[in-house]
């Protein structure tokens, strides 16, 4: 396990009307990755934005684009996100019944792939795909909505962190959902690497979003 905390501030909670300048903010601050928390309205409840979105703000960082797809199917978008900047694409396990499938496919692309699970879905889903993920992606809130309250899966992060281990692999294990100073301390001490925060990062402007990252890393 690598001892860097990296942080990727979700832009779910910028200001949209000023999103390249946003993204620009928090590159300065020391964001690590730019997290991008697409969705449908049919997978999850909200809706948000597509790849020519991810196209346009591509320029306004060089840092890694994060792309977390709740969407579902995902495979018919693959393509355009990874032409559109994304670096790492993340799909559902939930989403869809073909995920080692849509691994490969991303993978194909040269891009990085992840899987994320939801609160409720067992860990037993990587099973079979260690050796196609660089990224787990561990749920710690319900998706769909941004500011929620955190839900303490610890020891289910505590297992993915064994079973990357297991691997002797460098998978970054991200944690999303209810992200602040206080519960960063707790899922960097039971395996993450990576914190996706969106509120805590964003909610005091820009002027203290670099103080925000650095409360995050602990």
């Amino acid at each position: 396990m690598t001892s860097l905390v990296r942080i990727a501030p979700s832009i779910l909670s910028a200001d949209f009307s000023k999103l390249g300048e946003e993204i620009a903010a928090i590159d300065a601050a020391g964001a690590d990755y730019i997290h991008l928390d697409v969705m449908d309205g049919h997978f999850v409840p909200n809706i948000t934005f597509g790849p020519p979105i991810v196209k346009m703000v591509r320029g306004a960082t060089k840092k890694v684009f994060d792309c977390h797809l709740m969407i579902a199917p995902a495979d018919p978008y693959l393509q355009g996100f990874a032409d559109a900047g994304a670096d790492i694409i993340t799909i559902h396990a939930e989403a869809g019944a073909h995920w080692h499938r849509s691994l490969q496919a991303i993978k194909a692309m040269g891009k990085k792939a992840g899987l994320a699970i939801n609160p409720a879905t067992p860990t037993s889903v990587l099973d079979h795909v260690m050796d196609l993920v660089d990224l787990v992606l561990v749920m710690t809130v319900n998706p769909g909505f941004g500011g929620q309250s955190f839900i303490p899966l610890l020891d289910k992060i505590s297992d993915v962190r064994a079973r990357i281990k297991a691997t002797g692999r460098d998978i970054d294990l991200e944690v999303d959902g209810g992200i602040n100073p206080d519960t960063a301390k707790q899922v960097i001490a039971a395996g993450a690497n990576v914190l996706v925060a969106g509120t805590a990062v964003f909610k005091g402007g820009p002027s203290t979003y670099a103080s925000a990252i650095k409360s995050l890393r602990g």
